[in-house]
């Protein structure tokens, strides 16, 4: 059983990254940068730029591997899933902020410094979202989540939840109005001076967080495995991939604001958003 379990985590990220970057319209672009040299800046931290994309990868694994993909059965069936997840998130900031950091140029520290700075703040509203959605099953673990789950969705009774974590995911993946680590205008920030093989890795990477992400708001807040008719497993995958689309749709159509006007956003506005729902969880679970 461990061995499927493993197998579905490995095929959902990489079925899940394959259908990412096609939606973003960049497989001919991908397939096309692996074939480029590698173009390297003056005395770069080697170990850490070769490093970043497979420690991105690795933590879009580590995070999918506590998804249950059937009721009661995920490839970490832990009491404290929900603790993993939220050390992968914060190991991302680290991860991304490393990238921009060991190309030793301009841009990719800028944008890794921009990043920390939005990450950060994102962290506080996303545990307090992961809070709320255990409250229901008093529990941290995500195969006891979506027990609790059998008789209403989450995204029913906290529907501030799936909003707020879908801006956690959307940080995570450095997409759209959160991309503030390889933005344009920073002629792509941390990937400013990646090309060839490196580039292609970091965007599949980019692209498997966005499938572990997904994954987890689907256990989150629609149930997980949770369906009728069809297999466990199917059910988990059809609601992470049109979790996929809407992050994906977000991120081309909400515009990114200045690091400043976001911060003062999240602090001012999200911060004390997420604490209320957390309080309206909490009085809806008593």
């Amino acid at each position: 059983m461990t061995a499927l379990l493993a197998l579905a985590v490995l095929g959902t990220l990489a079925l899940g990254a394959v259908f990412a970057v096609a939606m973003d319209g960049r497989i001919a672009q991908l397939a096309a940068g692996f074939a480029r040299q590698r173009i390297e800046t003056e005395a770069p931290d080697r170990l850490n730029r070769d490093l970043a994309a497979v420690w991105y990868l690795a933590l879009a694994a580590a995070g999918l591997s506590v998804v249950p993909f059937a009721p009661g059965l995920a490839l970490i069936d832990s009491p404290v899933g929900i603790v993993i997840w939220g050390t992968c998130e914060a190991l991302t900031i680290i991860t991304v902020f490393l990238h921009g950091w060991s190309s030793n140029a301009p841009f990719p520290l800028i944008g890794a410094y921009r990043y920390v700075a939005i990450g950060l703040p994102v962290m506080l509203p996303s545990m307090f979202v992961l809070i709320a959605a255990a409250l229901p099953a008093e529990s941290l673990s995500l195969p006891a989540i979506v027990e609790s789950q059998r008789g209403m969705w989450n995204v029913i009774r906290q529907p501030l939840g799936l909003p707020l974590f879908a801006i956690v995911v959307l940080t995570l993946t450095l997409r759209g109005p959160m991309d503030f680590a390889d933005a344009a205008d920073i002629a792509t920030g941390t990937s400013a001076e990646e090309s060839g093989a490196a580039r292609g890795l970091w965007e599949i990477a980019r692209a498997a967080m966005l499938v572990s992400a997904s994954a987890l708001a689907a256990t989150l807040f629609l149930g997980g495995p949770l369906g009728p008719v069809l297999p466990g497993p199917v059910w988990l995958w059809i609601k992470t991939a049109a979790l996929m689309a809407i992050f994906a749709w977000l991120g081309r159509r909400v515009a990114r604001t200045t690091p400043s006007r976001m911060l003062t956003i999240l602090w001012i506005v999200l911060l004390p958003l997420s604490f209320l729902h957390l309080a309206m969880a909490g009085v809806f679970a008593l």
